[in-house]
């Protein structure tokens, strides 16, 4: 519209001056002269259409024409064709900017798009991720500010495009001047962990708290965790339950109904020492079972594509197709999982408030908790049926009395908010408890509700931190945690472990482990030095031994043990291994500290505490028997050594210090002696009989075989 208004502006300037008739006379007459009325007229006009096109009128052409007013002087006046040719002017330069902005606001407009659309298809599971960051380029290069980041962070992580950390900290640091947090975060990150930069906290502590005050999430998520456990700053509960709080919120108005996608942590230790890597095969095997009619596996198989898998991305079409297959069988669960479905809707499949209570109400008349915690929803909600909470509090007391975790949940929720019952917190709590420990993450957030406000038990500040980070840590962003996953299944160790210390510093304690492992194995190359890569491992086995996971405990015992990425501490490393055996019953920490109390180190040495460490870790493992055994085998030859002091073979003791203390690498030496007499004695016998055997098929009249060495 702005572009017509030239026109207009001219008509009110000629309204005042009057049309000019030909070429400004070269000394005009008095009669010629416009007054010092309309000369003030014509300033209010342009200084009206200035400001309405934002100030663009050059402010020299209005000096000049404030000079021309108050002039005295007739010759100093400007005629009405040279002001109004002025004016023409200063118009054409207003016209040329409002192109130019109407240019730019069409780039802006596309690059918006083209932004949404990116975002949609990189977020998304099943989609053309190529696409959507090709887009996001696209987008970028017309100088979207949060396409810039998107695509800094994704080049920075690796993520379906080339890792390029300096690239990613240019536009960090460009996008950071303009304030967009989600550059605040990339920077703080950087810092935090020394990639791409020298490290530094402060920096980090500094950018990380920028971004959190524009509602960063992930900055939210790391600031909560660093007041948490009191990581380069001092221990707050208060601080913390006030990150975590904002980022749960968010979290828990993301939920439906159906839930969502399971978040898998696969642990890369534990992957390691029990490998799995079977889901394809039996998927495969269900799915010709479930082919053939099988109705166990075509709800098995509609359940796994429901919620998705370690292998399996979540698919509600697949789920649909499955579950439908069930259902023509008659199964109430097939119903039940229908009705969720069709409760909720999905891109793929528009929710449908009939169907879903034709589903849900064959699955409650078979009994099934499903369906009749999908009616109760529906009738407290009023969802294509009349809104009634006395129906909706039988059915979801019904679906409780089964244990089905929805019942359950909801129940808590009519008991907190006294809808269609009298308000009881205590009651409230304890269905949200029993919620809880099917991992509902409505349950905890309403836990670390009543935990923060103290309703209906007394308020516990660390209580409700636990809860809500818990909720944080399922939010949509944890599906990074199985794109790591799948770069280390593809060897992309660089890529795997830049997004797990990127979830690491956000809290998560099995990318902190996962972080550690990886360096421990020495398969990261961002690094120069193999001593910088264990000092890294060493600091994120601290912060998930931290957090209690056990394993990390037994490693970092090891670091401080051996002495790798610090100084050999074994008071701490006993310490540690003590706490893994007595919180979690780890075979390998008992192990150690069995060896520890043998050797006297860090530790008065205690053979029958040796012994007792032994026998528990043989008790808590059975992979653990074999080692025990020759650690206890070694234990009674060192007690009979010992026995010798008194006798006239106390010389024998001298070897104690000497060559016991090596004792399994000479018990190792030995035995590949003893197996390799055995196969040097056996090898004449075997190669006599093979002879005795080509002699007898000779005599049969049969070809003789082959010999295989």
């Amino acid at each position: 519209m702005r572009l017509f208004c030239a026109p207009l502006v001219l008509a009110l300037i000629c309204t005042v001056l009057g049309e000019p008739q030909g070429p400004p006379t070269p000394a005009p007459s008095a009669a010629e002269e416009p007054s010092q009325s309309n000369l003030r007229k014509l300033q209010k006009v342009v200084q009206q259409y200035a400001q309405a096109d934002e100030r663009i009128l050059s402010e020299n052409i209005l000096q000049e024409l404030d000079e021309q007013s108050r002039s005295k002087d007739s010759d100093a006046l400007l005629t009405r064709g040279t002001i109004i040719k002025k004016m023409k002017s200063v118009i054409d330069k207003i016209e040329d900017t409002q192109r130019n902005r109407r240019k730019d606001t069409e780039e802006e407009s596309e690059a918006n798009t083209l932004y949404e659309k990116a975002l949609m298809l990189v977020s998304k599971p099943n989609t053309d991720k190529t696409l959507g960051y090709k887009m996001l380029r696209e987008a970028a290069d017309l100088g979207h500010k949060e396409a810039k980041t998107e695509l800094a962070w994704a080049h920075l992580l690796g993520h379906y495009i080339n890792l390029d950390i300096p690239y990613a900290k240019s536009v960090f640091e460009d996008m950071a001047k303009s304030g967009i947090p989600g550059a605040h975060m990339g920077l703080g990150f950087m810092y935090s962990t020394g990639i791409g930069v020298n490290a530094s906290q402060a920096k980090a502590l500094v950018h990380y708290t920028v971004a959190a005050l524009a509602d960063n999430t992930w900055a939210q998520m790391a600031l909560g965790y660093r007041y948490s456990f009191g990581i380069t700053v001092s221990s707050n509960c208060e601080k913390a339950l006030s990150y975590y709080r904002r980022v749960a919120k968010k979290v828990a108005s993301q939920v439906k109904f159906s839930g969502g996608p399971s978040v898998h942590r696969v642990r890369l230790l534990d992957e390691t020492e029990n490998p799995s890597g079977h889901e394809r095969d039996l998927i495969e095997y269900y799915q010709l079972l479930a082919d053939k009619g099988e109705v166990q596996s075509q709800v098995g198989l509609g359940q796994l594509y429901f919620q998705g898998g370690r292998e399996t991305p979540q698919s509600y079409q697949k789920a649909l197709e499955y579950f439908t297959q069930a259902a023509n069988s008659g199964n109430a669960i097939g119903y039940a999982f229908l009705g969720k479905i069709y409760f909720d809707g999905s891109e793929y499949i528009k929710a449908d408030n009939g169907t879903a209570f034709k589903f849900f109400k064959k699955a409650a008349e078979m009994g099934n908790p499903i369906g009749q915690s999908g009616l109760g929803m529906m009738y407290l909600l009023g969802r294509g049926v009349p809104k009634d909470t006395t129906k909706a509090l039988s059915y979801f007391t019904q679906a409780a009395d089964q244990g089905w975790v929805d019942g359950q949940l909801q129940l808590g929720n009519m008991y907190f908010t006294g809808n269609g019952v009298k308000m009881d917190f205590k009651i409230a709590m304890k269905y949200y408890q029993l919620a809880s420990q099917s991992g509902h993450v409505l349950a905890y957030y309403n836990l670390g509700l009543m935990h923060a406000l103290g309703l209906g038990v007394i308020p516990s500040c660390p209580s409700a931190v636990e809860f809500f980070k818990n909720v944080a840590e399922r939010g949509r962003w944890s599906e990074r945690l199985m794109h790591a996953y799948q770069d280390y299944r593809h060897y992309h160790f660089d890529e795997s472990y830049l997004q797990y210390s990127l979830l690491a510093e956000m809290g998560y304690e099995v990318a902190q482990s996962n972080a550690a492992f990886l360096l421990d194995r020495n398969e990261v190359s961002l690094f120069n030095e193999r001593s910088e890569d264990l000092i890294r491992a060493f600091h994120y086995w601290k912060l998930a031994s931290a957090q209690g996971y056990s394993a990390a405990q037994v490693k970092l015992g090891d670091y401080y043990y051996y002495g790798m990425g610090t100084a050999i501490d074994y008071e701490t490393a006993a310490s540690l291994y003590r706490k893994a055996s007595d919180q979690q019953f780890n075979a390998q920490a008992m192990f150690n500290l069995g060896y520890m109390h043998e050797q006297g180190l860090g530790m008065k040495k205690d053979w029958h505490l040796a012994k007792r460490s032994y026998d528990l870790a043989a008790q808590t493992n059975a992979d653990a028997k074999v080692p025990v055994a020759l650690a206890l085998m070694k234990l009674q030859i060192l007690k009979k050594i010992d026995s010798l002091k008194n006798t006239p073979f106390k010389f024998v003791l001298q070897l104690d210090e000497n060559i016991m203390s090596n004792w399994d690498l000479y018990l190792i030496t030995i035995l590949t002696l003893v197996l390799g007499a055995i196969m040097y004695t056996r090898r004449p016998n075997q190669q006599q009989a093979n002879a005795d055997d080509a002699n007898q098929q000779r005599a049969n009249g049969e070809p003789a075989p082959v010999p295989n060495n």
